[in-house]
């Protein structure tokens, strides 16, 4: 749907809603409240909002562990010990692998360090790493202790890629070209799949690409990619990925991760790793013998046994997504996220208070918008959360709103115009 279609009107509001295909998933979910209302709930790239199955979910695994104890590992419904598996399916849909390819462990700090121990391997010829500027601490910090770890200096290894001057988000021209420029010492392409300050959708296809034409890696955080855009890792031959469950896949806070590895390293026993129990060989594990053999794909990443609680709730939210479609909601989130661009940009005018510094083509974003604040900064959020916003602050001076569309309605994106349109009065 073009920006040109769309109207700053409760009438249009609704009458979207009323036609989109999706619009009851959003009774399958709790929202909070600010003053005493239901929130306009814009803050689904932090903390994605509780399904209101994730009860019923939870009550059967605790009544596994009440009724069978230690045979719920074998016997009964979704045996723990396979449990892992059925999360599966819908991780394949959303993160477009083979199942082989995937699997829910641990949380995001762990599996890049995790996945670091066998895809960042340096030698004295090639050694660096390309990340984008501004990286989300979780991958800053995680970088400089593995390089650290093999006795290198940050400084010395770890290429940062910065926008032109006067822009805000990187061109995929300069990103290619600084990878083709760092040739053989490049080892490793390191970057977000959606960059979480701007809300910038990378191609991950073409970086992937030319990291394999000078000889190096690509591997993603895709954090804030995962349910938010379509993904397609196995045919664009990314290396490696993780991400977490608690943003737009709405897992609840804090909760279980998963990592990706491409199937041309489903079996490389030699493949250096952190290995542990669960890794090892399904059909031998229970020898309890030395000496590690890897389960094939993903799962031989695996180290401890599968946290049951934690992959309940989980799968309380896949099983939604698969039921919605990753395509259908890819639709709706263009639509969704074009109209509050729509409102945005007529509403602030040539204020000069707000700039959108999210990319305006809908393939580089994903349903974030991320909105300079030029002039009245945490106040401007803050006046916002008063009436009822809730929208993510970032320092210095950027506000994150991501209308989701599994959960957020056209006429959550029209109230919020309303309120944007008082509160911009206030600090013209």
């Amino acid at each position: 749907m073009s920006a040109l279609e769309f109207d700053f009107s409760e009438e249009f509001a609704l009458k979207m809603d009323r036609e989109d295909p999706l619009s009851t998933f959003r009774d399958r979910f709790h929202f909070p409240k600010v003053n005493g209302n239901p929130a306009i709930y814009f803050c689904g790239n932090s903390l994605g909002l509780q399904p209101k199955s994730v009860k019923s979910y939870l009550d059967r695994e605790l009544k596994n562990w009440a009724d069978l104890a230690v045979d719920g590992h074998f016997h009964g419904e979704d045996a723990w010990y396979h449990v892992r598996k059925k999360s599966k399916p819908a991780l394949s849909e959303i993160f477009g692998a083979h199942e082989h390819e995937l699997v829910a462990m641990n949380n995001l700090s762990v599996n890049l360090h995790l996945l670091m121990v066998s895809f960042y391997r340096p030698t004295p010829e090639r050694y660096k790493i390309i990340i984008e500027k501004g990286a989300f601490p979780s991958d800053q910090y995680m970088l400089e202790s593995q390089v650290k770890f093999h006795g290198l200096n940050p400084d010395d290894v770890i290429v940062e890629l910065s926008p032109r001057t006067g822009e805000y988000t990187l061109r995929t021209e300069d990103i290619l070209a600084e990878i083709r420029n760092q040739g053989d010492q490049l080892t490793l392409v390191n970057m977000a799949g959606l960059q979480y300050y701007t809300g910038q959708v990378f191609d991950m296809k073409a970086i992937t690409a030319a990291a394999h034409e000078v000889g190096a890696l690509a591997g993603f955080d895709l954090a804030h990619a995962a349910g938010n855009v379509p993904l397609y890792l196995h045919d664009w031959n990314v290396d490696f990925a993780t991400w977490c469950s608690y943003k737009y896949l709405n897992s609840g806070p804090g909760n279980i991760s998963g990592v990706y590895v491409h199937e041309r390293f489903a079996e490389r026993p030699d493949l250096p790793r952190f290995a542990g129990w669960w890794g090892h060989d399904e059909g031998q594990r229970f020898q309890m013998e030395k000496g590690f053999l890897p389960m094939y794909g993903a799962d031989g990443w695996q180290l401890a046994n599968s946290n049951v609680l934690a992959l309940a709730a989980h799968q309380a939210s896949l099983d939604i997504f698969q039921e919605a479609g990753i395509q259908n909601l890819r639709q709706k989130s263009e639509q969704l996220t074009g109209y509050l661009e729509f409102l945005i940009k007529k509403i602030s005018g040539e204020s000069g208070i707000l700039e959108i510094i999210t990319p305006e083509n809908q393939s580089e974003r994903g349903c974030q918008l991320s909105l300079l604040i030029h002039r009245g900064g945490k106040a401007v959020f803050d006046e916002w959360y008063q009436q009822g916003v809730l929208g993510d602050w970032r320092n210095p001076n950027v506000i994150r709103l991501a209308p989701t569309p599994l959960y957020n309605s056209f006429m959550d994106v029209f109230r919020f115009g309303k309120i944007l349109e008082q509160s911009l009065k206030k600090f013209a």
